[in-house]
């Protein structure tokens, strides 16, 4: 009887276990200090469109209240520099095509979520700005800037930037959420 006992116990632990995988990304990543809302210098919120997984219409800054699609989890490399990638409410990971370096002006979505690993293209890192926000570098060393400080819904980010100009280059990151 008590090995019976045990093993339900143990059955139970199990099927718990099973169940947490199983819940939805954003639920799994409710109390994870490195799950952030990012929002732009307009106080937007940065969406990964459709929770993520995409290479057109990718991105988006017109968000005044924060969802499951604002939600970012930083994963950090462990290096030196402070490197970390941006996993998406699917499991992707947001990519800065070419590692950086362009405009919407050429290229529509500079910014994809499609990505399955971490690659260098899907690495950035922040520098912290006097006014305490973040400019986002991507992996060529050029920055992210959310085109007129954010609330757009196309030709939304650049990965361009050569330096921190504000209110383009402007990010904070609310975490813990």
């Amino acid at each position: 009887m008590r090995f019976r006992g045990k093993l339900l116990g143990v059955a139970v632990s199990v099927a718990a276990a099973v169940a947490a995988t199983l819940v939805a990304p954003s639920a799994a990543h409710a109390t994870d200090p490195f799950t952030c809302y990012i929002q732009t210098a307009d106080r937007h919120y940065v969406t990964a469109v459709g929770g993520g997984g995409r290479i057109t219409d990718t991105m988006h800054t017109n968000v005044s209240v924060p969802g499951p699609f604002e939600r970012f989890t930083k994963v950090p490399m462990g290096d030196l520099f402070g490197h970390f990638a941006l996993r998406t409410w699917s499991g992707n990971y947001v990519t800065a095509v070419n590692g950086g370096g362009l405009s919407t002006v050429n290229v529509p979505d500079v910014l994809h979520t499609d990505a399955t690993r971490i690659g260098t293209w899907e690495q950035f890192a922040t520098v912290t700005l006097a006014t305490g926000d973040v400019g986002i570098r991507t992996w060529d060393n050029h920055f992210l800037a959310a085109l007129n400080g954010g609330n757009r819904t196309t030709k939304v980010f650049d990965s361009n930037r050569a330096n921190l100009i504000i209110p383009d280059t402007a990010f904070t990151f609310t975490c813990n959420v």
